[in-house]
């Protein structure tokens, strides 16, 4: 059995894609990021970046103890291993996922992540932070327009780096894009939108948080971080 520790953002919305693809039995246990749940001992014995997602296996394929994992791009690598499926069967495809993901780690999801706090979140309006990463998230989007020029998916078959980028588009309007602008990765969108496994990812987002708006106490937790919050 896998236990999922998750909120409803984007990189956790990249494990429930997963998941509900491959058909593992999991179970859900919420991590109210706006009231600190993220910062519980339990929760960082798990994930000492207090952070969400996290994962443990229970029932790892060495079967020598159950097995915890925190960051959203090892635990997807982590369960495409487990489950045999999405990471590549030749390792060629391998490493073309890899490098994808990566890629969504180390640029899409951090850059988008500055575009959503200037734009949405700041306290103060501004425009240098908001022009430079609403630009630098236009050149990211015209990357994956390029990529997606030739093909249906990112890395070769569907995979774990479609399922890392998706949910980082879905929010195109709030970061100030127009998937018009890009119809290459505008078709891919809708492609992978339509999937089954995508469709009940986003359900089940919103039986657990139906109002996805952040209070003023949330944003005081979310982004009043530092290193005294780890010395803590």
């Amino acid at each position: 059995m896998l236990d999922l520790y998750y909120w409803t953002t984007p990189n956790g919305h990249k494990i429930t894609i997963f998941l509900e693809e491959a058909g593992l039995p999991y179970t859900i246990k919420p991590v109210n990021i706006g009231t600190g749940e993220q910062f519980e001992p339990a929760f960082l014995a798990i994930a000492p970046n207090n952070r969400i997602p996290a994962l443990v296996d229970h029932e790892p394929q060495d079967g020598d103890g159950p097995i915890s994992l925190f960051e959203s791009g090892a635990i997807l690598q982590y369960l495409a291993r487990k489950a045999g499926q999405f990471g590549g069967k030749t390792l060629r495809e391998e490493t073309e996922i890899t490098q994808w993901l990566m890629w969504q780690m180390g640029g899409l999801g951090p850059m988008l992540g500055q575009n959503h706090h200037f734009k949405t979140y700041a306290p103060e309006t501004i425009p240098y932070a908001i022009d430079r990463y609403v630009g630098e998230t236009a050149r990211l989007y015209a990357v994956l327009n390029r990529r997606l020029a030739d093909r249906e998916y990112v890395a070769g078959p569907y995979s774990i780096a479609d399922m890392a980028c998706y949910p980082w588009i879905v929010n195109h309007k709030g970061q100030g894009q127009e998937l018009a602008d890009f119809p290459n990765l505008k078709t891919w969108f809708e492609r992978v939108g339509k999937r089954t496994a995508v469709r009940k990812a986003y359900d089940i987002a919103n039986n657990i948080n139906q109002v996805p708006t952040v209070t003023d106490d949330a944003r005081k937790v979310l982004f009043g971080q530092n290193a005294n919050t780890v010395r803590n």
